[in-house]
């Protein structure tokens, strides 16, 4: 089951930094939570994955006891994780981005969380294949914007860096070239860093702002207007929010457990 697109609320700017308001009723959210969120939030890839190599080593009911521990879904989950699976959900669809590699799957320790682009993968223009970066923020506040758009960590400043630091872009590149070895999309990354090489500003950017509040442009509207100043003539930006249904992201993560144990999923 696809995600829904969302009604279109309002519409900012135009290359090289677009922005994109959107609206998703409770039928279009329960939809998503049930489905293909539920299986990024959890990563039901990767645990397959992990359970086609452990199987085959399961001997003994104790050794199978202890397969199912190790995939076990965890108990709790940040409501801001939601908002990542979401905006991932959402690019994947209806960007025709692939962000292969989920940093879920570098975490040490669980709740903890990793610096860098919270989405890196890959995006599709008339030139092919490129490099696709997203960063994602999930805010209730009833200011538009939000305190999440500001601040060493805001989506102004992570936007803002992932666009002029060319190191920072270095870092991503090589975090999914370590992983690219034998992976499937190894061909994929390939192409998109040989475009990096030539140009690295030849880029895909997108924030994405998680909403439970009333639409209303202010939230993005400077912030689409100042990330075109100065924007490298191959890069391009697109800033999107999505507004849920009121008071929705408070306790989102809880629910996803919730209906995940009782859907019966492993």
């Amino acid at each position: 089951m696809t995600v829904s697109a969302g009604e279109i609320v309002y519409r900012l700017g135009k290359a090289p930094s677009s922005g994109l308001g959107l609206r998703w009723s409770d039928g279009e959210l329960n939809d998503a939570m049930d489905g293909r969120i539920s299986e990024v939030l959890f990563d039901d890839e990767g645990k397959a994955n992990v359970e086609g190599i452990l199987a085959n080593l399961v001997e003994t009911d104790f050794a199978l006891e202890g397969l199912r521990r190790v995939l076990k879904d965890p108990e709790m989950i940040e409501d801001w994780r939601v908002g990542e699976a979401l905006a991932e959900t959402y690019l994947t669809e209806h960007r025709s981005c692939s962000f292969p590699w989920p940093d879920g799957r570098d975490v040490r320790k669980s709740g903890s969380s990793l610096p860098g682009a919270d989405l890196v993968g890959f995006g599709v223009d008339e030139d092919g294949d490129c490099l696709a970066f997203g960063e994602v923020k999930t805010s209730s506040e009833q200011v538009y914007p939000p305190s999440a758009m500001y601040g060493r960590t805001g989506l102004k400043q992570q936007l803002e860096d992932l666009r002029d630091e060319e190191a920072v872009r270095d870092d991503l590149v090589r975090y999914l070239g370590f992983r690219a070895g034998s992976a499937p999309w190894r061909t994929r990354f390939e192409r998109a860093a040989i475009r990096y090489l030539r140009n690295s500003s030849d880029i895909q950017l997108y924030g994405c702002l998680i909403r439970d509040v009333e639409a209303n442009r202010d939230d993005l509207r400077a912030r689409v207007g100042k990330l075109a100043v100065a924007c490298p003539e191959k890069t391009r930006i697109e800033v999107l929010a999505l507004y849920l249904p009121p008071e929705c992201l408070d306790g989102i993560g809880e629910e996803m457990v919730s209906r995940r144990q009782e859907g019966g999923k492993q």
